[in-house]
C-alpha cells in the first residue's frame, strides 16, 4: 500500500489506474460499496487500484469555521483502504486552485497528470467549481466512469452525517453498525496532571485533534496499543468538571494494566456510552462514580465481540 500526493509525479506503476474517487472520511458502508467495486474493476482489468480522499477535506476551504467533524485521520484511511485490498491512496491537496477547476480540467487532471483510465464514484458525487460535474459528466469528457447506488438500512441512506449524529447522540451501537467498526480515535498518549493515579485510577490521556466530539461522558471503551494487543477500559471524554481549569480530553482508564504508555500511539473504539459527565463534591463520591463506572463497562464488554 502506497501513500500518493496529488502535487507528486504519479509513479509508472501506478498509471493507468482505476481510482474510486470521493473523501471517504467514515469509510462506513456505503464507502465500503464504492471503493470494493473500485477494486474489483481493477483487478478485472489488470489495472492498479487507488482510492482517493482529499486533505483538507473540502468543508475547512469552504467553511473554516466548521466544528471539528473528522470520523478518520488519514493514517486511519489508509490502513482501512489497505485492508480492503486497494494497492495505494492518493491524497487531494483541497486548495482553491483545486476547487476552482472547472469539469474538464479537472478530468484533464486524472487523466493526464495522474494516469487514470477510469473512476468509480457514488452516484451523488459532484466536482469541479462551483459543483457543476456530476458523474455524468466524467463519460462526456471522455474518462470511463461508474457510479455506485447508495447503500441503504432501514432508515435511509448510510451517510456520514448519519453517523456523525448517532456519536453526537451518544448512540455507540448505530455508528458501530453504519461504519461497520467502532468509531475509533487515534491519538499520542500525553502526560497529564497525573489525578487518576493518585486516585486509584490511572488513565491515558489523548487529544481530540479534528475528530468530531462525541457526546461527552462517560464510555466502555476498547484500546489497540502499537504492539497489537488490546485493551478494555472506561474512558471519560470532554471536559473533567470535577477538576479545575476544566480541559477537554479522552481519558480511558484500562483494566489491569500498569505499564506506562507515554508517547505512545494508541487507538480507542468507544463500544458503549455509559453515562453524561457529572461533577462531585469531593474525592470520594468522584471515586466511588468511577469504580462504579468501571465494573459496568465491564460487564457490557465482556458481552461485546471485539471487531476490528
Amino acid at each position: 500500500m502506497e501513500r500518493l500526493s496529488s502535487s507528486a509525479p504519479m509513479p509508472a506503476h501506478l498509471r493507468g489506474s482505476v481510482m474510486a474517487l470521493g473523501n471517504f472520511d467514515g469509510f462506513h458502508a456505503g464507502h465500503q460499496a464504492v471503493v470494493g467495486r473500485a477494486i474489483a474493476r481493477a483487478r478485472a482489468e489488470g489495472r492498479p487500484a487507488i482510492v482517493a480522499t482529499f486533505d483538507p477535506h473540502p468543508m475547512r476551504l469552504f467553511r473554516p469555521e466548521a466544528p471539528s467533524f473528522r470520523l478518520t485521520t488519514l493514517d486511519q484511511r489508509e490502513a482501512l483502504f489497505a485492508r480492503a485490498g486497494a494497492d495505494a491512496m492518493l491524497v487531494f491537496d483541497f486548495t482553491p486552485e483545486l476547487a476552482a477547476l472547472d469539469p474538464a480540467g479537472y478530468v484533464a487532471m486524472l487523466t493526464d497528470q495522474l494516469g487514470v483510465s477510469a473512476v468509480v464514484t457514488g452516484e451523488d458525487f459532484t466536482f469541479g467549481k462551483g459543483r457543476s460535474g456530476s458523474v455524468a459528466s466524467f463519460a462526456r469528457l471522455g474518462l470511463p466512469a461508474q457510479a455506485v447506488a447508495p447503500v441503504t438500512d432501514g432508515e435511509g441512506v448510510i451517510s456520514s452525517s448519519r453517523i456523525r449524529d448517532a456519536l453526537r447522540a451518544g448512540d455507540c451501537a448505530t455508528a458501530t453498525r453504519l461504519l461497520t467498526r467502532p468509531f475509533t480515535i487515534q491519538g499520542m498518549v500525553q502526560h497529564g496532571d497525573k489525578l487518576g493515579r493518585t486516585i486509584g485510577f490511572p488513565t491515558a490521556n489523548v487529544d481530540m485533534g479534528p475528530y468530531l466530539r462525541p457526546a461527552y461522558g462517560i464510555y466502555a471503551v476498547r484500546a489497540r496499543l502499537d504492539d497489537g494487543r488490546m485493551l478494555d477500559g472506561a474512558a471519560n471524554l470532554g471536559i473533567r468538571p470535577s477538576f479545575d481549569p476544566p480541559k477537554e480530553l479522552l481519558e480511558p482508564h484500562f483494566f489491569d494494566f500498569a505499564e506506562s504508555l507515554y508517547d505512545q500511539r494508541i487507538e480507542v473504539q468507544l463500544i458503549h456510552y455509559l453515562r453524561p459527565e457529572a461533577k462531585y463534591d469531593g474525592l470520594d463520591p468522584l471515586i466511588a462514580q468511577i469504580a462504579q463506572d468501571c465494573a459496568d463497562a465491564r460487564q457490557i464488554l465482556a458481552g461485546t465481540p471485539r471487531l476490528a
